[in-house]
């Protein structure tokens, strides 16, 4: 176990750079803050890299002595971590490496932008038992802090690949993996198809909805009904509905 007392310490200054993206894939290691996430990650040989506490009472109880122990300052910690009232403990973890097995339940997201939308995504298909997310180009990174804690801990439960959607899906096709959109446009209410034993649900950017390319290449694409004024629902919300729909 060591102590860092500064702020200034060379340690935290590498540490805190893992708030942004270029450093998460320079050093392939990524931060979370909580002990949920904490927690989550150690359940995973090999993931948890490094461990940063603010006091030694903190500590998990069976943390595994090969992993090193940092125990800071309050400025040291407040240095490194991201949120206003950071809880006790924070992590440095390994980012995972790709695990694409046979995937028979997907949900690939095109150019999600928001970090919430896309961490109750992650969570969200983690509960529903599917198999993947996949993520086009343009969608926010699933290792920014807000997409962190939005998940609860889901990126260690779940494989989350990065794959030009284009191409994934014309794979998914030839393997006879149902492929369903997201669209009003041509579109037909989710309540009208049963559930599938391989699914592709894609959804799409906030505004933009899902690429018109895409759109083309899909089976059928799908809507929830609005029985309300609202204009529309939310993205994480909308996938939801349809992922527990199709999965039966």
């Amino acid at each position: 176990m060591k102590r860092i007392d500064s702020a200034k310490n060379q340690k935290v200054k590498g540490w805190k750079k893992l708030h942004t993206k270029k450093d998460r894939t320079k050093t392939n290691t990524f931060l979370i803050e909580g002990e949920h996430l904490v927690e989550e990650a150690l359940k995973v040989k090999g993931t948890v890299k490094e461990i940063l506490v603010k006091d030694e009472s903190a500590i998990p109880a069976d943390l595994d002595m090969s992993i090193p122990c940092y125990v800071l300052s309050e400025d040291a910690f407040s240095a490194v971590t991201e949120t206003e009232t950071p809880q006790q403990i924070a992590a440095v973890c390994h980012l995972p490496h790709e695990k694409p097995d046979e995937l028979k339940r997907l949900l690939l997201i095109d150019a999600v932008q928001d970090p919430g939308n896309l961490g109750t995504m992650i969570r969200t298909a983690d509960a529903a038992g599917i198999d993947a997310v996949v993520l086009g180009e343009g969608t926010a990174d699933p290792y920014n802090g807000k997409t962190l804690r939005s998940a609860q801990g889901s990126h260690f439960h779940i494989p989350i690949l990065k794959r030009p959607l284009e191409a994934f899906v014309d794979d998914l096709k030839a393997r006879g993996v149902a492929i369903y959109g997201t669209a009003l446009q041509n579109g037909a209410a989710y309540q009208s198809v049963k559930p599938e034993e391989a699914f592709a649900l894609i959804v799409g950017n906030e505004g933009a909805g899902v690429n018109n390319d895409l759109l083309q290449k899909t089976d059928l694409n799908l809507y929830v009904p609005l029985y309300g004024q609202a204009e529309s629902l939310n993205v994480a919300v909308a996938a939801a509905i349809l992922l527990y729909h199709l999965r039966g």
